[in-house]
């Protein structure tokens, strides 16, 4: 019994060692999008999803943020979607959820491209990162 409480504090202590200075990256949002988004948008993020065929506005593909915005990907509007800041209120359909999970957690220092660093929550960091990092070329 001693051997396994021991075994669970030096657990506990390991996760509270965890660096919060490390900044999220691609491959820590795409756990998060096969969780929360791919059901709609698609394992590859092109809007093929199993609920696509369902809702009355297909989702976006969004492999093409960056043409659609003049070969820049738009951080802060992309974050105030995610986020749910800026959906819209009258989409028909299912529309896009809110994913309050996705707000949980640690906050991070975000840059939204205004150069002001803005406590974030990790995880829509992280899944920023991600879609950032799947955009097509021109």
């Amino acid at each position: 019994m001693h051997k396994i409480a021991m075994a669970m504090l030096g657990v506990a202590l390991l996760g509270a060692c965890q660096d919060n200075n490390v900044m999220p990256g691609p491959q820590d949002g795409r756990a998060l999008f096969m969780a929360n988004c791919a059901v709609c948008h698609g394992a590859d993020a092109t809007g093929n999803g199993e609920m696509a065929r369902a809702m009355a506005k297909p989702p976006k593909n969004l492999t093409l943020i960056k043409v659609r915005h003049g070969d820049t990907f738009p951080r802060a509007k992309i974050m105030s979607i995610i986020d749910g800041y800026a959906r819209s209120k009258t989409m028909t359909g299912p529309g896009m959820p809110e994913f309050g999970v996705l707000l949980e957690g640690d906050l991070v220092p975000f840059d939204s491209g205004d150069g002001i660093q803005t406590p974030t929550p990790r995880k829509l960091v992280a899944l920023l990162e991600y879609l950032e990092s799947i955009q097509a070329e021109r």
